[in-house]
């Protein structure tokens, strides 16, 4: 039996691919045990700059597998268990230091969209498709949809795709903010792969410190934040890449107004 979730790291890049493509990457409790395991293993590993999040088959995530909740006999206890399982894993990547890049293709679905929304850079396949259907089975948003989804698009957008039977497409999707580029389907793997090199071959850390205080920030008082912003800062002018930076990055301004 072959894992729900593959887990790749070389080169300071970790490589998370969600791996059921014959149920579209749907989410069982297995798989997401894992998701928590694996959000933990990266974001305590320090060899780690960038993370891509992707997925086998011809879709992204179908949300949670629906099948298996309904055959397996688990009462709404167990339902509400799983959720704070993944949830944990949600939340440990979106706060983290890591960058996190989404692939993303085919279908996202309910529970799929936040974990796609914890990414902090989506690209989507322009074949891709974006949809809800928590209501349409009774159910209620989780896996931090009601949260992740209106920070991205706007309270408005997020009722319309959770009160409505509505499907959009990838340049709807870029258009509302869900997503931050729209790329041919063969050149998903490639791009994704160009913004994680990018980040590692750049100021790894300061790009995983943006990012974090940015997630951090959105939950916080503006007093603490800019706390948050002083100190952070000054940590890593203290660091060695950033003075090598920070005076080539002078000497040049220098040279540019002489």
């Amino acid at each position: 039996m072959s894992e729900s979730i593959l887990l790749h790291v070389a080169g300071g890049l970790a490589r998370i691919t969600f791996n059921r493509p014959a149920s579209l990457n749907a989410m069982d409790f297995e798989m997401g045990g894992r998701w928590r395991d694996i959000a933990h293993a990266v974001t305590e590993d320090a060899s780690v700059g960038a993370v891509i999040l992707d997925a086998a088959g011809p879709a992204f995530c179908a949300g949670g597998d629906v099948v298996a909740m309904a055959t397996s006999g688990a009462a709404g206890a167990d339902v509400t268990a799983m959720a704070e399982v993944i949830h944990d894993g949600i939340r440990t990547l979106a706060l983290s230091d890591k960058p996190i890049v989404a692939a993303v293709q085919g279908a996202v679905a309910g529970g799929g969209l936040g974990l796609m929304l914890t990414a902090d850079y989506i690209v989507a396949a322009d074949s891709a498709k974006f949809v809800s259907k928590y209501a349409n089975i009774g159910l209620t948003p989780d896996l931090g949809v009601s949260t992740l989804l209106p920070a991205a698009i706007g309270q408005r957008r997020a009722l319309r795709l959770l009160l409505q039977d509505t499907t959009i497409d990838a340049e709807t999707a870029l258009d509302w903010g869900l997503v931050t580029e729209v790329v041919p389907l063969d050149r998903l793997p490639v791009r994704a792969d160009e913004i994680a090199d990018f980040w590692i071959a750049g100021a790894t850390a300061a790009f995983g410190q943006a990012k974090r205080l940015v997630r951090v920030g959105a939950d916080r008082p503006f007093a603490e934040n800019l706390d948050d912003e002083a100190r952070s800062i000054g940590a890593r002018f203290e660091t060695e890449e950033s003075r090598v930076r920070v005076a080539a990055f002078a000497a040049a301004s220098t040279k540019s107004r002489s």
